[in-house]
Parts: C-alpha cells; sequence; structure tokens
C-alpha cells in the first residue's frame, strides 16, 4: 500500500469492506437511554435495536470522536513512520473533524516528520464511504498520497448527498436543522427534500407532497446532474430496504448507470434521523451551489 487510509463510523461502510481493505476506523458512541453503545467491533449497536428503542421513547444522543482516541491512532503511524489519510465526518455535522485536527498538531510538536493528513469529507453518511472507496481504488492503483489528495479536491465539491427524512423532529432536535424546517415535514404528507451544502451542512432544497414523489424527484434530479466518468449511486436507508432497493432497480433500468450499492446507515446517523430515511449519493458533473 502507498498509504494508510483511515475514516469513521459514521461513513456506513461494512466490517467487511474495512478489513479487507485495511481501513484504520474509529467509531462514535451512541447513548441509548442510560446505556452507551459502540458503533464499531463486535458489541456495536445494532439498527433494530436502536429502532425500537426510538419508537419506545428513548432519549437517544451520539458523543464525538475526542482528540485523545486519534492521538493514539496518529501516534501510532508516526512511530512506524507511514502515511495516513483519514477521512472525516463533515464539519458542518459534528466536531469530530475538529478533534483530529488538534490530534494532528500535537503529533507534529512531537513528531515534526510525521506524515498524517486530516480531511474534511464535508460529507455523512453513505457520502462518507463514497469518498473512501474512491479513495480505495486509487491507493491500490498505486497512487500516491499527493495524486491521491488533488483527485479529493476534485470530487469533494462534487458529492452530491440528498435525504428524504420521514420525521424531521429528529435532526432538529439534534440542531441539524431548523424547527421550522421540522414543522414543516409534520404538515399532511409534506415531504421536504434535504442535501448537503457546500459547508456540510443538512439544509432544505424544496418540498414535495407524497413519499413516491419526493423519492422520484430525488433519483431523476441525481441522474440529470450525474457525472458519467463516476456511473455509480450509493443508495442508504433505515428501517427495511424495500424503498432503497426499488430506486435500485429503476437506476439500473437508465442509461450510463452500472453500479448501484444498497447498504443500511449507520446507527450514528439513525440516531438524528429514525425510521424510514432514504439518501442517495453520486458524483455530480459541477459541484454543490
Amino acid at each position: 500500500m502507498t498509504f494508510q487510509i483511515m475514516t469513521d463510523s459514521t461513513s456506513d461502510l461494512s466490517q467487511y469492506y474495512l478489513k479487507k481493505n485495511h481501513i484504520e476506523i474509529l467509531g462514535m458512541t451512541v447513548t441509548v437511554g442510560n446505556q452507551t453503545y459502540e458503533t464499531i467491533g463486535e458489541e456495536a449497536l445494532d439498527n433494530s435495536t436502536l429502532l425500537t428503542a426510538i419508537k419506545k421513547g428513548a432519549t437517544v444522543h451520539t458523543s464525538q470522536i475526542n482528540s485523545g482516541q486519534f492521538l493514539e491512532v496518529f501516534k501510532k503511524y508516526a512511530l512506524a513512520e507511514e502515511e495516513l489519510l483519514y477521512l472525516a465526518f463533515s464539519s458542518g455535522l459534528s466536531g469530530t473533524y475538529q478533534s483530529a485536527l488538534i490530534a494532528q498538531n500535537m503529533i507534529l510538536e512531537e513528531f515534526p516528520n510525521a506524515k498524517i493528513t486530516v480531511i474534511d469529507t464535508l460529507a455523512a453518511a453513505s457520502g462518507e464511504g463514497f469518498i473512501v472507496e474512491e479513495v480505495v481504488k486509487l491507493r491500490d492503483a498505486g497512487k500516491s498520497l499527493t495524486e491521491t489528495l488533488k483527485v479529493l479536491a476534485d470530487i469533494i465539491p462534487r458529492l452530491q448527498s440528498r435525504f428524504m427524512v420521514d420525521d424531521l423532529n429528529h435532526l432538529a432536535r439534534g440542531g441539524r436543522i431548523p424547527k421550522a424546517v421540522a414543522l414543516v415535514g409534520t404538515m399532511a404528507n409534506i415531504k421536504p427534500l434535504l442535501d448537503v451544502d457546500p459547508a456540510g451542512k443538512l439544509r432544505q432544497v424544496t418540498k414535495v407532497r407524497g413519499k413516491k414523489k419526493a423519492i422520484n424527484q430525488m433519483l431523476e434530479k441525481t441522474l440529470e446532474e450525474m457525472d458519467t466518468a463516476y456511473p455509480r449511486l450509493v443508495i442508504s436507508y433505515s428501517g427495511t430496504d424495500e424503498v432503497a432497493q426499488e430506486i435500485k432497480k429503476q437506476a439500473m433500468q437508465k442509461n450510463g448507470i452500472s453500479d448501484v450499492d444498497v447498504r443500511p446507515l449507520s446507527p450514528t446517523i439513525v440516531t438524528h434521523t429514525g425510521d424510514g430515511t432514504i439518501a442517495i449519493f453520486s458524483i455530480s458533473r459541477q459541484s454543490r451551489e
């Protein structure tokens, strides 16, 4: 390998994929009621347990990865004199990126020649995972870290993340969207569509009446703007995968789409979205506006 890749548990990547591709990972924690769960490893919280607790009215919240956790991992690679690239959850949604920068600065004070690179993906969930997967392809093709960073500078601003959340009150409670936007979502069958803006924050794009119409609009917009040099989509969901699989079926019938992955959202993300969330990720021709 030309360099080591690291990410966090919000990226929706499976343990199998992470292990197969030698990716270092740190996990946020999720607190359900009075019990705190890990989001990686054999004892990781699963979505079924989490969603059941949410439906029963349990109080849930997440905790970001702290600087001490980053410091421990970064030091390991500094001592080994290995290049490490950490791809972080959006700084617009969490303080995890800032924690990583603090740890990076501490390492560089002790090991001035350490090669620890921290990149803000400005993405969430499988959008972050999408970026990680592209980096894996580059690394495995023998690209250097410098070459990889040039590609990241190009594709990160063009990563499109579109969300439809059944119950926006979860996002409002966590401060991810304004309460006024959540209020609209409680009106009769009105589905606000969200995306991730250039600063990596969630924003409302439009409002659509009806879930089916909202999903169709998300898919149509994605396909309309997609860069054919990256002919793949990632569809994420919370709860059951029936809707996500139907979107995949529709997408695969379109010309130019050769790869559509369906995967569950991570518990860290589901804590803030609840059940019934659908998200579509792609690389578009132009940067987010």
